[in-house]
């Protein structure tokens, strides 16, 4: 039995729905939402100030109503052994969405959850803009669908139980994969075949109330969590293909500089173990037994390198230039009064790395008459079509497969390591095993862009007339475009302009205010298209929402008004108030803190859901001085001690996931507040693997920590894989002000301090491989 899946409109509230059962030796059953339209409920709601643009119609709007074009072209399957299984046309990456979306199949087909199989499409160019994994979007587009192609099989199986039994339909109950009756029962494998159709038909169907769940909403371990921790979790550099051996490439100590000609080939092909190497557009290749052969031959390359196009330049040519760029903020006009005043004030966002553990890696076997790719992908249909044309192939004859990866936070939209494997192995000629080193990720990966985010509000008495933020960025590359060829092209446009016009409507479609300010205006302005960008985790919202709840701060300062009590009278939006009070009770807000501690507290509303974060931070000279076990590799300075914090996403599928999402999110958070960030100078970034990189470290993570999943009534679910992150970057830089009763300038606050290692070389551009690895384990 197999049952298409349809692709929601957010916010659907119906529960009748069309779906099809299929043409198939086994079941298929699909469903219909294109009649539907986006559901208004909340459009219409009367608010004190005019409503933002991401309150009437959001990115997760847009990124559901791409896809439901194409939502009937995927399946859910029956099979003769009583389990389910579906092809996720979305990446896992570490969010638990293949536990989630087994959860819903379950929940709907009334089927144990143990019994349903979730895997990874690979990439299919007929899904268009519906196998792009990103914005928090995966549950919010999938939700509804999933139901409806469950509730369609389960209704063509119900079907087939009257039949073979010999009782009517609404005799029979379905529970747990099997379907009883008066006259006896049989199993949903008993039924598959007994419910396919040998031509489509459509099916009308009612979803369960969810008054009913017994799956969705209840606490859950993920599905892949034993493998995980077990280590038979497959990356892509745990597959074997035949043929495939480790290849890695030599790069060049500029960013994005490129090979002229290897002067020593003749050296490197003499080394043990090595079999090829291909000088490429990236770099020079080199294909070995092992990867530590690999590392060896790298090391060995004398290279002659065509600077890349930011030789020379450092951060603060690079700051130079965003100040450049950046445009006069201007109030409204607003009437003339004496006591009218205003308050500014700006902040630096310097680069980030968005490097995941599993670093970029990609298997490819491309040969004259085909090729295939293996590599955690979240837009693998662009990949597919990019990788043909790279290689010379028809896209009917690149087969793109999504392998689960070990975190992404926007790295995995691009799909660069999978590109250089497809033309390493055309190259070649042969099979390869592609890993970046963790110096190539840092250095030459994917980065949030550097910003500055100026604010100024106009304050007359207690009361805010005017709120203006202009943030000015790097560009943030979105080249992907909505995960397909066209879109993509779109945003590669000359002189920029494409990949603008995406910049902007995401700043636009993501961007809330739900403060009560007068006249509120917010504004993006990138430049600057020569850096390796990407959507890094929550996209613009931790660098916009410091800037916005950091001048809360100020303004309630201005107006003698706690900073809690500023956000109860100012804010506007029920669902954040009432995660606000949430942490605020939970954490005591206003309880007495030593002189160098503080509490900081601020709100975030994006993709549907409301969340607010406390925190406690302690930036006593004890504290920040203190040292830990790792040497070089570890940084201390202001330690946060205790987090609160609250989410509301509507109907929580998984709360545990969710909890899991949150804790992740803190982290990411903290870090960004306080301690990671990429230096450039000459050229190149300084960091180069993750001893290096400062994310939030076991010594640095609170060690009080309490996540509340809030109640609910709605009956959709909202996005969560981003959502941590804004609130608790925003509370920290709060927390972190009132502590060093210091407006802080930049993030994170550690960036302009000496560095704590010493960079690793260029030339070669990667260190040599630690041979005493177990000695350094802490």
């Amino acid at each position: 039995m197999r049952i298409s899946e349809p692709q929601p409109v957010s916010g659907v509230g119906r529960r009748s729905f069309l779906g099809y059962v299929v043409g198939a030796t086994t079941l298929v059953t699909a469903a219909d939402l294109a009649l539907g339209g986006p559901a208004a409920a909340d459009v219409a709601a009367v608010t004190p100030s005019l409503p933002s643009i991401p309150e009437l119609y959001d990115l997760n709007d847009f990124l559901t109503e791409c896809a439901m074009p194409t939502s009937s072209l995927i399946a859910i399957a029956v099979h003769p052994d009583g389990t389910a299984s579906f092809a996720l046309p979305r990446a896992e990456v570490g969010q638990g969405v293949t536990t989630s979306t087994a959860m819903i199949i379950a929940e709907e087909l009334e089927l144990p959850v143990e019994k349903v199989v979730v895997t990874l499409a690979p990439a299919r160019p007929e899904l268009l803009f519906n196998q792009l994994t990103g914005g928090s979007n995966t549950t919010i587009s999938t939700y509804t669908p999933l139901r409806v192609a469950a509730a369609v099989a389960k209704k063509a199986l119900l079907e087939a139980a009257a039949v073979l039994l010999g009782d009517t339909v609404d005799q029979l109950v379905a529970r747990a994969g099997v379907v009883s009756g008066p006259s006896g029962s049989a199993t949903y494998g008993e039924l598959a075949s007994r419910a396919a159709s040998p031509t489509g038909r459509k099916v009308d169907v009612t979803l369960k109330d969810e008054a009913t769940f017994r799956v969705v909403g209840t606490a859950r371990s993920r599905i892949d969590a034993r493998d995980a921790v077990t280590g038979r979790k497959q990356f892509a550099t745990d597959l074997q293909v035949a043929g495939a051996l480790p290849t890695m490439v030599c790069r060049a100590p500029t960013l994005n500089g490129t090979p002229r000609a290897l002067r020593n080939t003749a050296a490197i092909l003499a080394m043990p173990g090595v079999t090829d190497v291909a000088v490429v557009d990236t770099g020079v290749a080199v294909r070995a037994e092992t990867f530590g052969q690999c590392i060896d031959a790298v090391r060995a390359m004398d290279v002659d390198w065509k600077d890349g196009p930011v030789a020379g330049m450092s951060d603060d040519d690079v700051l130079a230039e965003l100040r450049r760029a950046q445009n006069p903020i201007k109030l409204p006009n607003l009437p003339r009064n004496p006591l009218l005043r205003t308050v500014s004030r700006d902040f630096v966002f310097y680069f980030r790395s968005n490097s995941a553990m599993d670093t970029n890696s990609a298997v490819a076997d491309v040969r004259s008459d085909g090729a295939e790719v293996w590599s955690a992908l979240k837009s693998p249909i662009v990949a597919q079509q990019e990788i043909a044309k790279a290689v010379g192939l028809p896209v009917s004859k690149v087969k793109v497969n999504v392998v689960s990866g070990g975190g992404s936070f926007g790295r995995r939209l691009f799909f660069d390591g999978a590109l250089e494997a497809a033309k390493v192995s055309k190259a070649m000629g042969k099979p390869v095993k592609l890993m970046w080193h963790r110096a190539d990720d840092a250095r030459v990966g994917r980065t949030h862009p550097m910003s500055t985010s100026r604010i100024t509000a106009a304050v007359l008495g207690k009361n805010v007339l005017a709120f203006t933020q202009a943030h000015t960025s790097i560009s943030t590359d979105f080249t992907h475009g909505l995960g397909e060829m066209i879109s993509a092209n779109l945003a590669k446009l000359p002189t920029g302009l494409g990949n603008l016009g995406f910049s902007e409507t995401v700043f636009t479609l993501t961007q809330e205010l739900p403060y009560n300010v007068g006249l509120a205006s917010q504004t993006l302005t990138e430049t600057d298209l020569r850096f390796n960008t990407g959507s890094m985790r929550n996209i613009y919202s931790p660098d916009v929402r410091t800037a916005n709840e950091l001048m809360m701060d100020v303004l309630a300062k201005q107006m003698g008004l706690d900073p809690l009590a500023f956000r109860r009278k100012f804010l506007r939006n029920a669902r954040v108030k009432a995660c606000l009070e949430k942490v605020a009770a939970v954490g005591q807000w206003g309880r007495f803190m030593p002189a160098g501690t503080a509490q900081g507290i601020a709100i975030h509303k994006e993709y549907k859901g409301a969340s607010a974060c406390l925190v406690e931070i302690d930036c006593r000279p004890a504290t920040v001085n203190r040292t830990v076990p790792g040497g070089d590799a570890s940084v201390t300075g202001p330690r946060v001690t205790k987090v609160v914090y609250a989410i509301d996403v509507g109907l929580a599928i998984n709360p545990r996931g969710l909890e899991a999402q949150m804790q992740g999110g803190i982290n990411d958070g903290i870090a960004l507040a306080l301690t990671s960030s990429m230096h450039l100078k000459d050229g190149h970034f300084l960091e180069a693997s993750w001893d290096n990189y400062f994310y939030t470290r076991q010594w640095n993570t609170p060690p009080d920590v309490q996540v509340i999943v809030m109640p609910s009534d709605s009956t959709q679910p909202g996005g969560a894989g981003e959502a941590g992150v804004a609130a608790t970057m925003a509370a920290t830089a709060c927390a972190y002000a009132r502590a060093m009763r210091a407006m802080p300038a930049y993030f994170p606050v550690n960036h302009k301090a000496p560095l704590a290692f010493t960079p690793k070389p260029y030339i070669p551009p990667i260190p040599q491989s630690p041979t005493n690895g177990l000695d350094l384990t802490i």
